[in-house]
C-alpha cells in the first residue's frame, strides 16, 4: 500500500486560515481569481496536486484576470523595493552592464506600448542577455499569440513560487511579515453605522513606488468591512478609498432626516456632498493591525487609528 506524503510546508498551508492563505498565494500571483480557486481546492495531499490546481486555474483566467496577474510583476531589470521574489528571479540582471540595462528599458517600453502590459518571462536562471533576446523575439508576435505565451510563462513562475511555499522548512509560517487593515464607518449625520459604502484598498512598498490595487468590499449593517484583501509582504503604505457620494444619494432616497431635508440638492435631486470621495493614506509596519474608522457626514469627515 502506497502512502502519500504531504510536505510540512504544504500541510501548514492547508491549515492556514483563509486570510493568511490568501496573503501567501497573492505573493505568488496577483490574480484574485487564481488565488480564490486554489484556496477553494484545499486541502492538497501532494505538491503536484497544488501545481496541477494552479495550472488548471491559470488556463481558465480571462484576459482581465491575466492583466491583474501581470500588474503584480515589475519590468525586467527593475524589481520593486520590498519584493524579494522578483529580485531573486531577476538575478540575471544584477550584473548587467549599463548598456544592457538601457537596452532593456527601451525594449520594455516598446513592448508595453505594443501590448499594453509588462514583458513577462520566467526569469529564473536566465542571463540578462537571454532576457533581452527573448523580448526582441516576442515583440513581433500577434497579441493573441503573445497572450498565450504570457500565460505559459506565468504558469512557470507560479510553480516556482508555490514550490518555495511547499518546501518551507519546519519553522511555522508567520503572518507577522505583513500588516493588516480593517475599517468601519459611522454616519454622524444620522447617528448610525453607514451600510453599503464601497471601500477600495491599495498598497505600495514605499512612497516612490506605484500603488497596487488589491480589491475592495462594502460596509455591512454595522458599518464594517470584514473581508478587505490581505496586504502583500513589504507593504509600508496603505490607501483606503471610500465612495461616499453614492452612499449619501441612496440615503436621501430612503430617509427623511432633518439634516438632509435642509441640505441643498444637486441638479439630479441628490444631496449636496462636499467630499464625493474620501481617500485615507497611512503608513504601516509588519505584524501590526490597523483599524481606521471613518466618521462621516455630507460636508466633512474625520479619521483616526482605532483599536
Amino acid at each position: 500500500m502506497t502512502s502519500t506524503f504531504t510536505p510540512p510546508g504544504l500541510a501548514r498551508f492547508n491549515d492556514l486560515e483563509e486570510r493568511a492563505a490568501f496573503a501567501a498565494l497573492h505573493e505568488a500571483c496577483a490574480s484574485t481569481t487564481w488565488v480564490r480557486r486554489l484556496i477553494a481546492a484545499r486541502p492538497y495531499a501532494t505538491a503536484e496536486e497544488l501545481y496541477d490546481a494552479s495550472d488548471a486555474a491559470l488556463a481558465e483566467l480571462t484576459a482581465a484576470d491575466l492583466a491583474e496577474a501581470m500588474a503584480g510583476h515589475p519590468p525586467i531589470g527593475r524589481p520593486r523595493p520590498g519584493d524579494p521574489a522578483s529580485a531573486r528571479e531577476q538575478r540575471g540582471m544584477a550584473g548587467a552592464s549599463d548598456e544592457l540595462r538601457a537596452e532593456m528599458l527601451e525594449l520594455n517600453l516598446a513592448y508595453q506600448e505594443r501590448f499594453g502590459h509588462v514583458f513577462l518571462i520566467c526569469a529564473t536562471g536566465l542571463t540578462g542577455e537571454r532576457m533581452r533576446d527573448a523580448v526582441k523575439e516576442r515583440i513581433g508576435n500577434a497579441p493573441e499569440r503573445e497572450r498565450e505565451i504570457v500565460r505559459t510563462e506565468l504558469g512557470k513562475i507560479n510553480r516556482i513560487r508555490l514550490a518555495r511555499l511547499v518546501e518551507e522548512d519546519a519553522r511555522p509560517m508567520s503572518t507577522s511579515t505583513t500588516a493588516s487593515v480593517s475599517t468601519h464607518i459611522l454616519d454622524t449625520s444620522a447617528g448610525r453605522p453607514a451600510e453599503g459604502v464601497a471601500v477600495r484598498l491599495s498598497a505600495r512598498p514605499g512612497r516612490d513606488a506605484d500603488w497596487r490595487a488589491l480589491g475592495g468590499s462594502a460596509t455591512d449593517a454595522d458599518g464594517r468591512c470584514k473581508d478587505l484583501p490581505a496586504l502583500p509582504v513589504g507593504t509600508t503604505q496603505v490607501r483606503l478609498d471610500f465612495a461616499v457620494e453614492s452612499y449619501f444619494r441612496e440615503q436621501s432616497a430612503n430617509r427623511q432626516a432633518d439634516v438632509q431635508q435642509d441640505a441643498p440638492a444637486n441638479r439630479d435631486g441628490g444631496p449636496a456632498v462636499f467630499f464625493p470621495e474620501v481617500a485615507v493614506t497611512f503608513a504601516v509596519v509588519p505584524g501590526e493591525h490597523y483599524h481606521v474608522p471613518l466618521l462621516l457626514n455630507p460636508f466633512g469627515y474625520s479619521v483616526y487609528r482605532g483599536s
